[in-house]
Order: structure tokens, then sequence, then C-alpha cells
């Protein structure tokens, strides 16, 4: 870089990056590819979502890289308590997760960047670039895939048939979510037959395969 001024290595008015990402490897090799670029700079590094909620509280970065599925939070929450909070921070997931059903519970959380990680290195620095200057950035196959079929589960219906899938029995889902027996009963009955499986555990399957859950 030639006469741009600099702090502490990066250009003045660097894009802040926090990253939210529970693998611990693909978190280093994240934030060692982002710090060699004199305009990104990494302010934090989580390893679950509540840790990410916090950090972007309280370092107030720029954006918000995350992955989906994590402990305590997923980066679809985060990124929906983002938008519902009013922060400025602008959510990017970078996921393993190619499935339209995600990007559209994604999109409607109020995410501006859905990148896959086997995308090039190169293209997640310019994909922030975009992102800070008022862009998207949608992996241009899965945005055609994801106004094909739509995901027929409400919230409430995707939360208990996660459970069930983890193993719960309907009375462990009902006092972690502070429901009655038969309304939890009813929620799955609901997701069982709105996807036409034939119990819980299929159904289960099933929303996970579309990226449902």
């Amino acid at each position: 870089m030639s006469s741009e001024a600099v702090n502490n290595g990066k250009a003045l008015g660097a894009i802040r990056v926090l990253l939210a990402e529970d693998q611990a490897m693909v978190r280093g090799a994240l934030s060692a590819l982002l710090d060699l670029e004199a305009d990104i700079e990494v302010v934090g590094a989580c390893a679950d979502g509540e840790a990410a909620w916090l950090a972007v509280q309280q370092l107030k970065p720029d954006l918000l890289v995350s992955d989906i599925e994590m402990p305590k939070l997923s980066g679809l929450e985060l990124a929906a308590r983002i938008a519902e909070r009013g922060l400025r921070c602008k959510v990017v997931i970078v996921t393993t997760f190619a499935r339209a059903g995600y990007l559209r519970r994604a999109l409607d959380a109020g995410v501006v960047g859905y990148l896959l990680k086997d995308a090039p290195a190169e293209q997640l620095a310019a994909a922030l670039r975009k992102v800070q200057h008022g862009g998207r950035v949608i992996d241009p196959q899965l945005a055609l895939e994801a106004w094909g079929e739509p995901d027929p589960l409400n919230e409430r219906e995707r939360r208990v048939l996660r459970l069930a899938g983890e193993g719960l029995a309907s009375a462990e889902i009902a006092a972690q979510l502070h429901l009655s027996h038969g309304t939890v009963r009813n929620y799955l009955s609901e997701a069982i037959g709105k996807l036409g499986a034939a119990n819980r555990i299929e159904a289960y399957r099933l929303a996970r395969q579309k990226g449902w859950l």
C-alpha cells in the first residue's frame, strides 16, 4: 500500500469484522485469511452464538461473519436478534449448508450475505467489501433454488420438531418450551402432516435435508 493512512497495519476506516464459528480450525483459518487484508480488521472470534451476541453488543463490529449451526444460538437466530434490536451490524453467513431452505430463512432474518465454505478464499474478502458498501452477496445457484419449494413449517413447529429430532420426549420438549404436553403433540402432528412423514423422526430428517430446521 502506498501513502494511505494505516493504524496497526490496517487502513484507517478498515472494516471491523467479528467471527462466529464453533470449529476452532475453521475459525482460525478465517481469522488468518481476513487479517491478510489491509482494509479488514478482525476484532473478535467467538466459538458459540451466545458469546457472539455479547460481542456484537460490546464491540459493535461493522460485519458479523457467522456459521449457521453453533452451540447456544445459531447464526440465523443471531441475525434475527440483530435485526430485531435495530443494530447496525450486517450479517454474512459462511456455511457448508448448500440448502435453499437455509438461505430463505437467512434472508428472512435480514442476512445480506450467504457464502459456502468451499468457495474460493479470495471471494470472501471481496464479498465483505461489497456488503460493507451496501451490496448483497448470495451464492447464485442457491439464490435460484431458494424460491422453489416453500418452507411449510411455522416457527413453533420448527422448534418442537428440532428438539424431537435431538431425542427429547414430548414431556421434555413441553418443559423446555413452557408449553403443555398436548400443545407439543399438536405441533408435532402438524409438522408430520405437512411434511408427509410417517413419524417425528422421519419428519425431522426430511425438514433437515430441506434446510427448514
